[in-house]
Formats: structure tokens, sequence, C-alpha cells
């Protein structure tokens, strides 16, 4: 780990996120003198001893180096947006499970004027991913008594119990997840990208390095205005590639000039382009935890088990349909075992609604770097209330699994919402009053052909209007996928990557 930050590099990749180290990785292994440039700590390579327990752990979530980002006043209750600030990002984080979605998703993105990004030519890359990832697939026989109790249940409600959740053309079932679990230990990108390549002479990770803005001089970038050690440093670069994810890439696109040009000149940022899509289009898959009481027996099953030394909170998942998509699917069922609040145990589903509506964004309050944005996801606000509708539909189907014959006794009594929600009108109140968030925000960098008035990057990444700056994250996705978002986040480090390297390849 480099205890100076450089004067240059040919390409400054921006955050050692999830995207950002895919990128970091590939250049660097084609010889491009590339820096990462990460705003908290850099562990070291995996072994190192700085490495936090909590982001270590796979059976549970990690916590630790939070940007701290909430939804403030702009929902009914505040919400939490956990993002990791620390190399790995998000993949140091979340609960390790890897979809990929569904083929329509990603042919619908290149339909929209984005070549080189159908499924059949992603297809590949997923593979890929999971290849480097370390990915593995749990087995049914594998599954906690929580977690086997609902993949046997659903089938109640018809769901088949598939072998895996990542077949592009496959529609509803539950099955055992497919983990980035190495050892117990929660496999992020910096170990499976990075730690591979950080001999390399040409590969500089700095940590601590809190970049502001990108510097651009009649059109074209020049580097980055970055925070080190509480001093501002310029770094001088042909090309940056910004991979801050979906509530960080826009900020530092705004505070460099690029964005709506009215929040701008508000805030006494000088315009450099005009693209009033920055920080807009933000959405992520809404999401509800039911609660039941749990049981003597499920208890006791659950404590043996953790005697053995392994028992993790997250382990299968089911894809399921609404009415809203019977031919496909849209929502997610993930059993979580057990939840608490106070000195009440909680064992618990999920519904998260996969291809949401409601449209929020991300917008900085401050030229100041460290002054957290205005994150407002205006979760279930479309006007047809189809967002909503799709999580009380989710709810119905998870309460038949749990009604049902064997599955009752092991659940027990439900928490939450509770049964004084019964009916449809009163269940859609509560939703309404509880918004939450599956922690998958995407879209604020829009990805889309300059025509596009709401674009931000093409189909290479590369900002609209700006010369050598580029956006490599979730933030470029035009619609969320339905899918948890880890993979395709890699996804998208592997794809701009090659277009990065071969810029004329396109997509013929």
């Amino acid at each position: 780990m480099p205890d100076h930050l450089p004067r240059a590099a040919g390409t400054v990749v921006v955050g050692g996120g999830t995207s950002g180290n895919v990128i970091a990785a590939r250049l660097a292994l084609a010889g491009v003198d590339t820096l990462v440039l990460e705003a908290g700590p850099d562990f070291g390579p995996f072994g190192s001893a700085g490495w936090p327990a909590d982001i270590l752990d796979a059976t549970r979530l990690g916590h630790s180096h939070d940007w701290g980002y909430d939804s403030g006043d702009t929902l009914p209750t505040r919400v939490a947006f956990e993002r990791a600030r620390a190399i790995g990002g998000c993949s140091d984080f979340n609960g390790t499970t890897q979809t990929w979605g569904h083929r329509r998703d990603y042919d619908d993105w290149a339909a929209a004027g984005n070549p080189g990004w159908s499924a059949d030519e992603l297809r590949p890359l997923f593979d890929e991913g999971t290849r480097m990832m370390r990915v593995k697939r749990y087995r049914a026989e594998e599954l906690t008594p929580w977690q086997r109790a609902w993949y046997d249940g659903g089938t109640v409600i018809g769901l088949p119990q598939l072998e895996t959740l990542n077949d592009l053309d496959e529609t509803v079932g539950f099955a055992p997840e497919d983990n980035n679990i190495v050892d117990g230990i929660r496999w992020n990108t910096a170990f499976a990208y990075l730690d591979p390549v950080r001999h390399l002479a040409n590969l500089r990770i700095v940590g601590a390095a809190h970049v502001d803005r990108v510097l651009v001089t009649a059109g074209r970038t020049t580097g980055v205005e970055v925070l080190w050690h509480g001093e501002r440093h310029v770094v001088h670069a042909d090309r940056v590639v910004v991979c801050g994810g979906a509530y960080n890439s826009p900020q530092v696109l705004q505070r460099s000039g690029i964005g709506d040009p009215r929040l701008l000149r508000e805030l006494g940022v000088d315009v450099v382009a005009d693209l009033p899509g920055v920080g807009e289009n933000l959405h992520d898959q809404p999401f509800l935890l039911m609660s039941w009481t749990g049981s003597d027996a499920m208890s006791t099953a659950m404590q043996q088990l953790r005697a053995t030394g392994w028992a993790p909170d997250e382990q299968a998942m089911a894809k399921a349909a609404s009415s809203f998509d019977p031919d496909g699917f849209d929502m997610h069922f993930l059993p979580y075992s057990p939840t608490h609040r106070g000195e009440e145990k909680r064992w618990s589903c999920g519904v998260g609604a996969l291809l949401p509506r409601s449209r929020g964004h991300v917008r900085i309050r401050s030229r100041d770097p460290e002054t957290n944005p205005l994150i407002d996801h205006r979760f279930l606000t479309d006007p047809e209330g189809h967002d909503t509708q799709v999580l009380a539909e989710g709810v119905e189907q998870l309460r038949a699994i749990a009604a049902a014959p064997g599955m009752r006794e092991l659940v027990g009594r439900e928490l939450r919402p509770g049964p004084e929600y019964a009916d449809r009108a009163s269940l859609v109140a509560h939703i309404r009053a509880n918004p939450d968030n599956y922690w998958h925000p995407v879209g604020t960098c829009k990805m889309g052909p300059a025509a596009d008035p709401r674009a931000v990057v093409g189909h290479d990444g590369q900002v609209h209007g700006v010369a050598g700056c580029y956006v490599a994250d979730c933030s470029i996705m035009p619609t969320i996928p339905r899918a948890t978002t880890a993979m395709p986040a890699v996804v998208i480090g592997e794809r701009i990557a090659r277009f990065l390297l071969q810029p004329d390849e396109e997509t013929r």
C-alpha cells in the first residue's frame, strides 16, 4: 500500500468498490498505468490484520465503515441506506447472494440504444464474474432449518424447487442461493480481483483518498481533485473512471460541474456539461420484511446447528410472480433468520418488488464532498400504485406458505405486519407507512444514447460531452434487473473494462 499520493496516472479509478476493483484489475492486467483512489481505508490483501471481523463474516451483513447515508425526512420513517466506505465497497457488506435476473432485463437495455448489453453478450461475463468471485451453490441438504422450511413450503403455492436462480430463461421457483463465500469469508472484489494484481508496478491503490471532483478543461478530462490526509491534491490523468455507486457517482459528477445547470448554479458550481439526468432516475426495489414468533422446535433446531459453527442468516430465495408479471417473475422472497427488535426475537421472510416504477434522485447539498447528499428514493410513489400492490401480493403469498399444515407450527404467530392487517386496504396502508429498501440502488447516471435527454453516459460508459470521463457501476443501469445487484455490478465492471481496452470493438 503506497504511503504517498501519485501526482499523475494514466487512468484514475474513483472508488475501489464492487465495479471499480474489476475495472482496475482488468486495466492493470492489460498494462495500463492505473491508480485506484478509495475514500475509505485499504486494508490490504486477504489475510492482512486490518480487515474488520464484520466485513469478513459471511453469516451476517457487514456494518463497519459505513457512509452514514439515510432517507432523512423524505420518507414516513427514517431508512438507512448502508454503503461501505472501504476497499471492496458494498461487496464488503452484502449477503453474498449472487443472482442474475432474467434475459429480458438486459435485452431491454440493448434495445434502448445500448449495444453490447444484451443477455447473450453479457452471459460470458456473468460466467467470468462467477468464476472470479469463487461463487458456489448451496445444496438443499445444506440449508438451515429455517431456510429449508421456506424452500419446501413454497411448493404449497406452486413454486417449484429449482437448482439455481440463475437461469436467464427460467421464471418462478425456490432455490438454494449461489454465494461468494470461501471458508466462511465474504469473498469481496478486493480479494477476488485486486489481490491477484496488487504486485503489478502499474497498479497503485491509495486509501483514505476522497475524490472531490473530476477536472475538465475544454471538454476533456485532465485529472481529479482529491482530499487526502486533510489536504487537497490534484492528480493528473488521461482518463477517469468514476465507480462510486448509485449514491456517490452522481455526487462526484455534480461537484465537477456535470449535471443539471439549475442545481449547479444554485451551489456556485461552474457548469461543465449540461446533463440534467445526473442524479435522477434513482430507484431501488422496495422491500417489506415479515416476521413471526417462531417456535420451540425451530429455535432448538437452529441452536443445534449454530453449535456446529455455521448457520448463516441467508441461504435460499424464491423468484415469484405477481399479477403484474404472470408470465415472468417480479418478486423475491428472502427467508432471514433471526432478527431482533429490542428483546423480541423475530423469524423473518422478506418480499422485494423487483421491477419498481417509482423514481427518485440524489442531489448534492453543498460543494463540500463530506456533506451528505439529499437521497430521496420516493419509494411507493408511482401514480398507479404498482409498487405497493406488488408488495401486498407478495405478503399474501408468504402468508399462504406460512399457513400451510406443518409450516404454521414452525413459524408461529405473525408479528409483522400482524393479523390486524388482514385485508388488502389495511395492508396497503401499512406498506405505505413503512417503506424500506432492498439495498440495490441504481440508475442515477443512466446509460443511453446522447439523443436521450436523461441519459448521462453512452453504452461504453463515457459521459456525454466529456471526453475521457467514464462511469462504471450500478448508477449506469437504465432500469434495474430483477436480481440482487452484486453480480450485475461485477459484470458492469467487466463490460466497461472491455470497452476501455478495445474502444473500437463496439458491438458488431
